[in-house]
């Protein structure tokens, strides 16, 4: 396949175009669910193609396909350049590249045990015993258990000579527990919501997830939130766990700084941005406490690789310095706009997609403070934890969001447990409430593996690095 990458590529040379590259892309996928003590899913997936993207007189073009021989590339490169041609009559500013090296290498994330290769009925075992271990709380009645396992293979090829492989392997997997009573559901999940913690990784991962071990105490949370009294409406000093603060920082620092979004040309999903680049080195997004990077090259991270899909090298890159806001998230083409190098950030969801601007791992850097002294040293307040739902508007900038289980704090100790807990904020003011954030010893890096973007839609797999963190001031409420 890299023969005929190279060979295709040097075919569109000679069509007199800009820019041109080719992506294969071999993708094999396997997500298994259990659900009340039975098989709810298992689906194993396999699929393989190119996709090709040509620049011509400032147009793209984009063609893709899964028959994979000689003529069928000749046929896919030929109608990207017929799509890059015909795009030049609604041309408005002709695109153009930031320069960058153009790479000759490999890449393999890390993973000790191949997960593809883990017996399925070891993986089915372990789910069903996490399943029993949920339902001998008698208030659970229902439980959902699932892994997920992902192996992409690439191979990109440039008329600049680039030509990068990579392989990439991630892995993940949770469970939740919902507890009845007299017509009301109250639900727990670990090791987080939306089906757990994902990361670039083997199985080695699921095992050091301990999914056994946490479902007594995730049973037992979900039935205490039944008798539980709902959080009360008022302002207070709020205290967000790692889990939630990863949603947090996704939702309002994350989307709102991939320039294509501020720029318009990606907003129909999801909307556009107010992190506008009139902004750019001047907005006070947060407190000097807050410092917030991209990081595509941490290891074991969901949201690393080693190259994006421009062929760009994966980098680490600032987006709030010291509560200021100094950067995007960039491609080649718009990295030129705000005059900063692209940081890797053009990434795809298979063979058949365009790259997109999209997020690696947005990470809140940790700060001093220990957990334990920072619940002492708040007087009156509510700690958060793992995100139930979630609401922003098209402009990044006025939030609400609802998690599973919250505690009163009071005067520095861990008292009443509350159900149904939401805040609500606008997002610089919420970000410059920010008065402590936790050390590197309560960071964690926390998986995503379903971000949304683009139309047709694109499910992008993304990652933040955060700790515990303190709010001052914020309005906390029960859902309805």
């Amino acid at each position: 396949m890299r023969d005929q990458l190279r060979e295709i590529i040097e075919y569109i040379k000679r069509k007199e175009i800009d820019y041109a590259d080719g992506r294969y892309v071999e993708s094999k996928t396997e997500s298994i669910t259990i659900k009340d003590g039975r098989l709810e899913n298992l689906a194993r997936n396999e699929g393989r193609g190119v996709g090709i993207r040509v620049l011509h007189n400032g147009c793209w073009g984009f063609a893709s396909g899964s028959l994979i021989g000689s003529r069928d590339l000749k046929r896919l490169a030929d109608k990207a350049i017929g799509i890059a041609r015909a795009s030049a009559v609604t041309r408005k500013a002709p695109a153009t590249l930031a320069p960058v090296e153009p790479f000759q290498d490999a890449y393999f994330s890390p993973a000790e045990i191949n997960p593809f290769t883990v017996p399925l009925d070891e993986k089915i075992d372990l789910l069903m015993r996490v399943d029993q271990a949920l339902h001998r709380q008698p208030k659970v009645k229902v439980t959902e258990s699932s892994m997920d396992f992902y192996r992409t293979e690439k191979i990109f090829c440039s008329t600049e000579d680039a030509l990068i492989e990579q392989t990439i392997i991630e892995s993940g997997a949770g469970y939740e527990a919902t507890a009845v009573e007299n017509g009301e559901a109250q639900k727990r999940s670990y090791p987080n919501s939306h089906r757990g913690d994902f990361r670039c990784a083997g199985y080695e991962f699921i095992k050091w997830l301990d999914l056994p071990g946490n479902a007594e105490r995730v049973a037992d949370e979900a039935a205490a939130l039944l008798s539980a009294p709902p959080c009360p409406v008022t302002k207070a000093d709020v205290v967000i766990t790692g889990d939630q603060m990863a949603l947090q920082v996704h939702e309002s620092c994350g989307h709102p700084v991939e320039l294509d979004r501020v720029l318009g040309t990606e907003i129909s999903l999801a909307g556009g941005s107010f992190m506008t680049t009139d902004k750019l080195g001047n907005l006070k997004y947060g407190s000097n406490i807050v410092n917030i990077v991209q990081d595509a090259t941490i290891p074991y991270a969901l949201g690393s690789f080693g190259y994006d899909d421009e062929g760009v090298k994966a980098s680490r890159t600032d987006i709030i310095r010291n509560g200021l806001f100094v950067g995007y998230l960039t491609s080649r083409e718009t990295a030129k706009i705000v005059n900063a190098p692209p940081n890797g950030a053009m990434r795809a969801d298979g063979w058949h997609s365009i790259p997109l601007i999209r997020m690696t791992n947005i990470n809140l850097e940790p700060g001093n403070a220990g957990l334990d002294d920072l619940i002492a040293d708040t007087k009156d307040g509510i700690l958060l934890s793992t995100n139930k739902s979630w609401s922003i508007d098209d402009k990044r900038l006025n939030f609400q969001f609802g998690v599973e289980i919250a505690w009163q704090i009071k005067d520095g100790k861990i008292t009443t447990m509350y159900k149904n807990p939401v805040y609500t904020g606008i997002t610089p003011e919420f970000w410059n409430s920010c008065d402590a954030i936790c050390s590197r010893d309560h960071w964690r890096i926390w998986g995503l593996p379903s971000c949304g973007k683009g139309e047709p839609m694109q499910s992008a797999h993304v990652a933040h690095g955060t700790s515990p963190a303190r709010f001052r001031d914020i309005q906390v409420g029960v859902s309805r």
